[in-house]
């Protein structure tokens, strides 16, 4: 078996990446292989979650693009996770991650944030207790993040009976589930300028995460 990350209480974590959205918007070009600065946005991930786990998921509706990759690029410790789920949606996803996981708690990101920070990853993880079922960043808003959070084993009958009821929306279920979000102050002083939720569902948005890209690594060279 796999090892896997352990948060501060010493349990094990997995990861997950959703990669299973159409991606309409985006000409149907899969999210997690568009370019960004010179590399995928899966490579962008794959930087910061390979240090903190050494078991991740993708989890996908169609794994073809993703089968060179998994099975493949011996550089990338990775499993693909089939959803084969009706409906396409991102609880669908983290339906198949929990189903499919190694260990109780899992990480859950979306497929399209290539500046997840590593100290809000590392903040969540601190964060999360064995009896937590959700872990996720409460945005200045108010609003949660459900696609930057973590995930209890614990959560998978609901999530199903949501789905069969034809609901798709994350944050519905968290009513029946113990919920402990990760303060506002926390994720600031984590990632003050919240790129970790930065994503690419335009090309509008793509070409501005290009851009920060270019300045994230300007600004890391001149540190050098």
């Amino acid at each position: 078996m796999r090892t896997v990350s352990s948060n501060v209480h010493g349990a094990p974590v997995s990861a997950a990446i959703l990669v299973g959205g159409a991606a309409t918007r985006m000409g149907g070009v899969p999210k997690a292989l568009l370019d960004v600065c010179g590399q995928s946005i899966l490579d962008w991930l794959h930087e910061v979650l390979s240090p903190r786990f050494t078991d991740i998921l993708l989890v996908a509706k169609e794994p073809e693009p993703y089968r060179g990759i998994c099975d493949q690029d011996q550089t990338k410790v990775l499993r693909l996770a089939l959803d084969e789920l009706p409906g396409r949606s991102s609880l669908t996803g983290i339906q198949t991650a929990l189903a499919n996981a190694q260990t109780q708690h899992v990480f859950l990101t979306a497929c399209d944030t290539p500046f997840l920070r590593p100290a809000l990853l590392d903040a969540l993880l601190a964060h999360l207790r064995p009896e937590d079922d959700v872990v996720l960043p409460r945005k200045p808003d108010g609003y949660f993040e459900p696609l930057c959070a973590l995930y209890s084993r614990r959560c998978l009958p609901h999530i199903t009976a949501q789905l069969a009821r034809g609901d798709h929306k994350i944050i519905r279920f968290f009513d029946q589930v113990r919920v402990n979000p990760l303060p506002v102050a926390t994720l600031l002083q984590a990632d003050q300028d919240l790129l970790s939720f930065k994503n690419a569902n335009t090309p509008e948005e793509l070409r501005s995460l290009r851009q920060t890209a270019a300045r994230l690594r300007q600004s890391q060279e001149k540190k050098q």
